[in-house]
């Protein structure tokens, strides 16, 4: 079964869509597959995905889960008994993607 690929607010939503927007679109599209294939496989084989040591805290949450897409990091966590993918940023990878 898929899981479904959700934000947890629309404050969430909104700060991920904003950077998205303003990406490159080939940096874009990459981003926007490697989301949608999230809801097949939230634990993708590879390097480019990595289960986090320590806590992340994005707004209130706190990521578990990082797939990295080119220099962009997506930050998740997972509710593996709901089925849910829950995004919470989308950040380009420098110093302070991870603080």
């Amino acid at each position: 079964m898929a899981y479904q690929v959700v934000f947890p607010s629309e404050r969430v939503e909104h700060e991920f869509e904003k950077v998205l927007k303003k990406i490159p679109s080939d940096d874009r599209a990459a981003v926007v597959e490697a989301v949608r294939s999230l809801a097949q496989n939230p634990r993708p084989p590879g390097k480019s995905y990595k289960k986090l040591k320590g806590e992340v805290t994005v707004f209130r949450y706190i990521a578990q889960h990082r797939l990295r897409v080119g220099r962009y990091r997506i930050l998740y966590d997972l509710d593996d008994a709901r089925k849910k993918v829950i995004l919470l940023k989308l950040d380009k990878r420098d110093e302070q993607t991870y603080g």
